[in-house]
């Protein structure tokens, strides 16, 4: 057993750390491995703001901006391992492309580690391991307040309206419950497949789920804090394999998407799976799936747990502070999927209860929309907009 469990470790580390330069990837990957949300967006012709964000704590953020109407800001956050270009991917039927023909002014941020968000004023990436030191509580307690400060101050607008999809709007909990005055300057914080409780997963997502939270563990006791990095041998492989036609669309959808996300080949076409692997998947810390991890197995939203003896230095107690969601004031409209293998229906509801401001829950039910689906899914621009955009209205 342990010789297997040995195996499977170094499997792992290789998988994840061994660059593979000079690996045959797809011509259109290589070509389009800079691909960024301003470039699609120009495509799309519009123009984008490209601006730094610096955090509390040193990170340097990037913010796209697409100008529209000062007074109706909207903030953009994407899920874990994604980028903001998750938003625009699907040009003219994408979220951001609909808000900005809609006259609203569109910010999306990559938060700490993401895309080109690998920036610090002391610490590199590349080289310092402090750097990964972080996960969803950083991205809610540090990297939310810089952007929101950041918007307000430059709309000269004292609120703002947000849209976050799985992990992104994970943070906005983490924020009203550390930082309860931010509460205020959020006018409505809409909530694409909520993730906080994952209690009630199905059997498959929660057997990886602990697995990846031990393979964490084991890789941030060995030095690994950053994993699915630009040249790392697993993402260049699921680059190689999910573009390759038939056999590729196959082993990554009914393999690895939909296995996980819930299954729904509707709304994602084989043509357009290569668009999703030019630069998916995106940097994670070993630290957030530690953490990820540690809210299935405990079931509890608490902070991160460190160990005893560390617990009793940051937190004055044995166990991580369970975030107290009833301060968790801002308005919070609840948007889910019937077939979503992560964000599910007994979770969602755990929360709509927990939190004292939810001001809308729409449930697709049936085998309409998937994990996935919120940001990839082709037909959103008729499931999904037209229920976003009265939300918007109703509270600006």
């Amino acid at each position: 057993m342990i010789h297997q469990i040995n195996i499977i470790i170094i499997y792992f580390y290789i998988t994840l750390c061994v660059s593979v330069e000079g690996r045959s990837i797809p011509v259109e990957i290589i070509s389009d491995r800079n691909r960024t949300f301003s470039t699609l967006a120009s495509k799309y012709g519009y123009h984008v703001d490209e601006l730094d964000v610096t955090t509390e704590d040193g990170y340097i953020l990037k913010m796209y901006h697409i100008p529209g109407d000062r007074t109706r800001p909207v903030l953009l956050l994407p899920g874990m391992m994604q980028d903001v270009e998750v938003f625009i991917v699907r040009g003219n039927k994408s979220l951001a492309i609909t808000l900005a023909t809609s006259g609203y002014d569109v910010w999306a941020l990559n938060p700490r580690g993401v895309g080109h968000s690998r920036k610090h004023v002391h610490l590199n990436p590349d080289l310092d391991s402090k750097f990964w030191d972080f996960s969803f509580h950083e991205n809610g307690y540090y990297d939310l307040p810089a952007a929101i400060d950041f918007i307000l101050e430059r709309t000269n607008e004292r609120q703002l309206s947000a849209i976050g999809y799985s992990q992104g709007n994970t943070m906005f909990y983490v924020l009203g419950s550390t930082r309860p005055e931010y509460n205020d300057k959020i006018k409505v914080m809409i909530a694409l497949a909520p993730i906080c409780f994952l209690q009630h997963l199905k059997p498959l997502v929660s057997f990886l789920l602990k697995m990846i939270s031990i393979i964490g563990n084991l890789l941030r006791s060995i030095g690994v804090e950053e994993l699915l990095s630009d040249n790392s041998l697993l993402k260049r492989l699921f680059q190689m394999l999910c573009t390759q036609k038939g056999i590729g669309y196959e082993l990554c959808t009914q393999g690895i998407l939909f296995a996980v996300g819930g299954n729904h080949p509707d709304e994602l076409e084989p043509e357009f799976l290569p668009k999703i692997f030019v630069n998916y998947p995106s940097s994670v810390s070993s630290k957030n799936v530690v953490h990820i991890g540690q809210v299935a197995l405990r079931r509890k939203f608490a902070q991160f747990d460190y160990g005893l003896e560390q617990n009793l230095a940051l937190y004055n107690a044995r166990s991580p502070p369970k975030y107290n969601l009833r301060k968790v004031r801002m308005k919070i409209a609840m948007f889910l999927g019937g077939n979503d293998g992560i964000s599910t229906i007994g979770d969602t509801e755990l929360l709509r209860d927990e939190l004292p401001n939810v001001v809308d829950y729409h449930l697709f039910s049936g085998e309409k929309l998937n994990h996935l689906d919120f940001v990839w899914g082709r037909n959103m621009d008729k499931y999904l907009f037209p229920l976003i955009l009265p939300v918007l209205i109703k509270y600006d």
